[in-house]
C-alpha cells in the first residue's frame, strides 16, 4: 500500500484527465453529429450525381450516416466510461478510436487519390446520359435535376443536344429552360432561337467542380477527425493507467 500523500497526488491527475476526456468525448460526439448531417445532406443533395455514375443508388451517404451514428453512440460511451472510471471500458474506447482513426485516414487518402478517376467516370457517365436521354429512366431524371439545380445545359454547352435522338423529336429538354422563361417546342427545336431561352453553359465543368470541392471537404474532414482520434486514444490510455495504478496502490 502506497503512502497517503502519493495517493492524494494521483487524484488531481485523474480528475484532470477525466475532465479532458469528457470534453474530448463531447467534441467527438459532435463530430459524429456532423458526419450524420453530411450523410443526410449527401443523400438528399448529391443523389443525382451519384446516380449518373452507377446503375443503382450509391451507398456512400449511408456509410457516412452509419459512421456518424456509431461515433455518436461511442462518444456517449466514452463519457460514461470516463465517469465510471472503468479501466476496461476506457481501453475499449481507446481501441474503438484507433479503428476509427484507421478507417477515416484510409477514406481520406482514397478520396484524395481517386478524385481524378471519379471525375473521368462521372464525365463519361454524364455524356452517356445526355446521349441516351429519354425522360423516363433514372439517369435522365438525374440530368434534369442537375440542369435545373446548376443552371446549365448539355455537356459542354446547350448545343450538345443537337446530336441526340431526343432533340430530333422534342428539342432541348425543358430542364434547360431559364427561370421565369416560357419555352415552347418550337424554340427548343431551333438552336439559334433556344440560345435566349435556355442556359448556355454546359454542366460537365459545373458538376466536376462541385464534386471535387465536396470530395475535398469530405477528405479534409476525414483527415482532421482521424488525427483528432489520437488525442482521445492518448487520454483514454493515460486515464486507464492512472486508475489501474491507483487501485493497485490502495490494495
Amino acid at each position: 500500500m502506497s503512502p497517503p500523500s502519493r495517493r492524494l497526488q494521483t487524484k488531481p491527475v485523474i480528475t484532470c484527465l477525466k475532465t479532458f476526456l469528457i470534453s474530448y468525448s463531447l467534441i467527438f460526439w459532435f463530430t459524429g453529429v456532423i458526419l450524420l448531417a453530411v450523410g443526410v445532406w449527401g443523400k438528399v443533395s448529391l443523389e443525382a450525381y451519384f446516380q449518373l455514375a452507377s446503375e443503382k443508388s450509391t451507398n456512400a451517404p449511408y456509410v457516412l450516416i452509419g459512421t456518424g451514428a456509431i461515433i455518436i453512440i461511442f462518444g456517449l460511451f466514452g463519457c460514461f466510461a470516463t465517469c465510471r472510471g472503468s479501466p476496461w471500458m476506457l481501453k475499449l474506447y481507446a481501441m474503438f478510436l484507433v479503428l476509427v482513426f484507421i478507417a477515416e485516414f484510409v477514406a481520406g487518402i482514397s478520396g484524395f487519390l481517386f478524385r481524378h478517376e471519379i471525375k473521368a467516370v462521372l464525365g463519361d457517365a454524364y455524356k452517356d446520359a445526355v446521349t441516351n436521354y429519354n425522360t423516363t429512366d433514372p439517369k435522365s431524371s438525374a440530368v434534369d435535376n442537375i440542369q435545373k439545380t446548376l443552371h446549365c445545359c448539355g455537356v459542354e454547352s446547350y448545343t450538345d443536344w443537337n446530336t441526340t435522338k431526343y432533340f430530333k423529336d422534342q428539342g432541348i429538354p425543358d430542364s434547360c429552360c431559364k427561370e421565369n422563361t416560357v419555352c415552347t417546342v418550337k424554340n427548343l427545336k431551333d438552336l439559334d432561337s433556344a440560345h435566349d431561352f435556355v442556359y448556355n453553359t454546359g454542366c460537365f465543368s459545373k458538376v466536376t467542380t462541385l464534386m471535387e470541392s465536396n470530395l475535398g471537404i469530405i477528405a479534409g474532414m476525414s483527415f482532421g477527425i482521424a488525427f483528432f482520434q489520437l488525442i482521445g486514444v492518448f487520454l483514454a490510455c493515460c486515464l486507464s493507467r492512472y486508475i489501474t495504478n491507483n487501485q493497485y496502490e490502495m490494495v
